[in-house]
């Protein structure tokens, strides 16, 4: 049989595989249960109001399957009743040990994958937060390491591709913030920034 051949049949065999029966499920294999999960978390800015060369950012390090540690934002589940803001600034405090107040947000990541036979569409809402107090701690049992990590060195830090998209976006508005202070004002309930 020829290379061209084999080719044909081998598209043929994929194009009658795993359509599965009116239930989704193909052979033995019981269809996933498809949940949604919404989370919501930050990054957490030192030094706002300061040289550029001074700002910090607060991020939590966990050890993945294979030892290795990445870095990434905080984050966690929006609990009942919690706005996504107010679970961002839990969840920084949570796996930080640190206090920031929400100043802006920075976007939504989502994505899917399979775990204990579900299938999760999970959303993530984003922030930048301004810092406000607290020491670094890594006593959230899911967290293996916290540090505070110049702004310049995100993008070499984060592990995940859309978080370093986030940070490039804080940086934008952080530059934004300090060329024109006054276009950037704090409603009277403290929460977001609006511009003027």
């Amino acid at each position: 049989m020829s290379g061209p051949e084999r080719a044909k049949r081998t598209r043929r065999g994929v194009r009658r595989r795993g359509r599965g029966d009116a239930t989704g499920r193909t052979g033995d294999r019981p269809a996933l249960r498809t949940v949604r999960e919404t989370s919501a978390g930050g990054l957490v800015v030192d030094g706002l109001g300061g040289p550029r060369e001074r700002l910090c950012a607060a991020l939590i390090g966990r050890t993945d399957r294979r030892g290795r540690l990445l870095w990434s934002l905080p984050k966690g589940h929006i609990e009942r009743g919690e706005t996504p803001e107010q679970t961002a600034e839990r969840e920084v405090a949570e796996e930080t040990g640190i206090n920031g107040t929400v100043l802006a947000p920075l976007g939504s990541i989502d994505y899917w994958f399979v775990t204990e036979g579900r299938r999760v569409h999970k959303t993530v809402h984003h922030y930048l937060l301004r810092f406000t107090g607290g020491q670094l701690s890594d006593e959230d049992v899911e967290v293996t390491e916290v540090a505070w990590v110049p702004l310049a060195e995100l993008h070499t830090r984060l592990a995940y591709a859309d978080e370093r998209k986030l940070a490039e976006r804080a940086g934008d508005m952080i530059d934004r913030m300090a060329a024109d202070p006054a276009g950037f004002t704090l409603p009277a309930d403290g929460r977001g920034i609006a511009e003027a």
